[in-house]
């Protein structure tokens, strides 16, 4: 290695969304304005909430930025989540984010990224949910404002300008999550980031950087970890390949691995 050049590592955190309304109510659909778009229930606002703690205290790095789908459970998740690794001080008996008095908005920034989107088609939203032209109408100012204040960074470009077309194809939607986790990574080379997202974007977290993994379950708020090492040389910075860091059950998913170097077939979530 030239003595000129350094190896940092950057670190990737791909996170599902909490508890949906619907599929603990699933009449609430029937008078939805938006019956796609169902919100964190409870439950799922306080899990969010403890897996942001658990984000803060058990990993070894801090996340940077924190990208997130614009359905409004993932914001609802992503503002959960924000609220637990910005608390200004660590209260080890803060249950929810009623229990944080105040927040230090210089720790990480904040952006919607449609590349995030849950997969817009009739595989995750059934086809008579779906708006009937097919325009999602995300209101992102809106969606913003239900962040912390303070956290958003309204200079950020998104990758994708607007939201995949209906009906996207499930091998489309699976590269285009690889390729968003990819192409944000090497937009901010030098900062650990949180994505907030879907299921079956958890499960291409694993299976598209674990060579043969299946992967057959993600429970709400799971998540992966992803590593890479970053090159720096005379100014100039290229990266490794990802590695995935957590084991198959550590942090809500689970997958099969191939035996003797034989690959099993990909599996699809269960939004």
């Amino acid at each position: 290695m030239d003595s000129s050049e350094t190896t940092n590592y950057q670190n990737v955190v791909v996170m599902r969304h909490g508890d949906r309304l619907d599929n603990v109510d699933p009449t609430w659909v029937k008078t939805a304005e938006r019956p796609w778009d169902p919100p964190l229930v409870d439950a799922g606002l306080d899990r969010a909430f403890a897996t942001g703690r658990e984000l803060r205290n058990a990993l070894s790095f801090p996340i940077h930025r924190v990208f997130v789908s614009p359905f409004l459970r993932c914001v609802q998740t992503a503002s959960q989540v924000v609220l637990a690794l910005c608390a200004a001080g660590d209260d080890p008996n803060a249950l929810s984010s009623r229990d944080v008095v105040s927040i230090d908005t210089t720790k990480l920034k904040v952006s919607i990224e449609y590349g995030l989107c849950e997969m817009l088609s009739r595989e995750a939203i059934a086809p008579n949910l779906a708006p009937a032209d097919g325009n999602f109408r995300f209101n992102v100012p809106e969606l913003e404002a239900m962040l912390p204040a303070g956290t958003v960074d309204h200079t950020v470009e998104p990758v994708y300008k607007e939201p995949p077309k209906w009906e996207e194809t499930v091998v489309g939607t699976r590269t285009r999550y690889e390729t968003i986790i990819k192409a944000l990574a090497d937009k901010y080379p030098s900062e650990n980031l949180l994505l907030v997202t879907h299921g079956e974007a958890v499960g291409v977290s694993v299976s598209a950087f674990l060579k043969g993994a299946t992967v057959y379950e993600v429970e709400y708020c799971a998540y992966s970890e992803l590593r890479r090492p970053v090159f720096c040389n005379n100014g100039s910075v290229s990266a490794g390949n990802f590695e995935m860091l957590a084991h198959s059950g550590q942090t809500g998913i689970r997958y099969l691995q191939p035996v003797f170097g034989i690959a099993n077939s990909d599996g699809s979530i269960n939004e």
